[in-house]
């Protein structure tokens, strides 16, 4: 099948053949799913974050973009979105900080007087480091982001989702298999994926799913934005992997897409590994 140049895929018309044994066409199209939905994602001007933001707009979502320093990359990310023929916003948050957090939120209502679906996306990752060698700052610094940030992202989630919204977390592939040089990394985003499982059964009485994707390593986004960058962990990661690659942002996308629909409206406090079937 071939895609119509220039068009969103939400509105790209699909032709099918065969029906009985006949030549037949018949034109598809892909609804907009997010239509009229509301999706705020944390850390949102690149990588992951980029790459679900700009799904969720060719479904028809309005977007609360969030970005921590990288302007420049955050207001590409907003162009894009815009493009789509959806509404979206800027919002310049450092999620390491509760009034921020807060902040990001209230703009967010704000402008579009609801939200509906919620991405805690944001985190940073540091690899290759032994336990022995941490710093007390290095420690804060992780865990300020990628729990405490997350842990009040989620609860400001928890306050002011719609009824039957979406909370979802971006974890990591350590929270379920441990690699050497990265206990800081995956303790930090170890503590949320208990949140989910909490979060999922104190508002599921409201319609509200709350879930994890637990990705691999992802190509071309974070520490492999470089292909170049720490060769020893690729291919320690690569020899893992029986499918022979790393996961691409569009694979979280296609899971981010899935637990944001109402396909995934019985759901609820699960954690999706996105890995190829690999073994860390």
């Amino acid at each position: 099948m071939k895609s119509e140049v220039g068009r969103p895929k939400s509105e790209v018309k699909i032709t099918q053949i065969f029906n009985n044994q006949q030549s037949h066409n018949f034109n598809i199209i892909i609804m907009k799913t997010l239509e009229n939905k509301v999706a705020l994602i944390t850390g949102s001007g690149r990588g992951l974050g980029k790459a679900i933001a700009e799904r969720y707009a060719a479904l028809g979502a309005n977007l609360v973009l969030n970005y921590s320093r990288d302007k420049a990359s955050a207001e590409e990310v907003l162009s894009n979105v815009t493009a789509m023929g959806v509404k979206a916003i800027l919002v310049q948050a450092d999620v390491s900080k509760v009034a921020e957090i807060e902040r990001l939120f209230n703009e967010g209502l704000a402008e579009f007087g609801k939200i509906d679906i919620v991405v805690a996306n944001a985190g940073i990752e540091m690899v290759e480091t032994p336990v022995t060698e941490f710093t007390e700052e290095q420690f804060d610094r992780v865990f300020t982001i990628n729990t405490k940030g997350t842990y009040f992202t989620m609860q400001q989630a928890a306050k002011h989702v719609q009824d039957n919204g979406r909370i979802i977390y971006i974890a990591s592939s350590t929270t379920s298999f441990p690699v050497p040089g990265m206990a800081v990394y995956g303790g930090s985003k170890t503590t949320p994926r208990y949140l989910v499982n909490i979060l999922s059964q104190e508002i599921a009485h409201r319609g509200v799913t709350v879930n994890s994707i637990i990705p691999f390593a992802v190509d071309h986004s974070g520490i492999f934005a470089d292909p170049d960058a720490y060769p020893e962990l690729r291919k320690s990661l690569l020899a893992s992997s029986p499918m022979g690659r790393l996961a691409e942002v569009e694979d979280v996308a296609n899971v981010a897409e899935f637990f944001a629909s109402d396909l995934s409206s019985f759901v609820n406090g699960q954690h999706l590994l996105v890995n190829g079937g690999a073994n860390q």
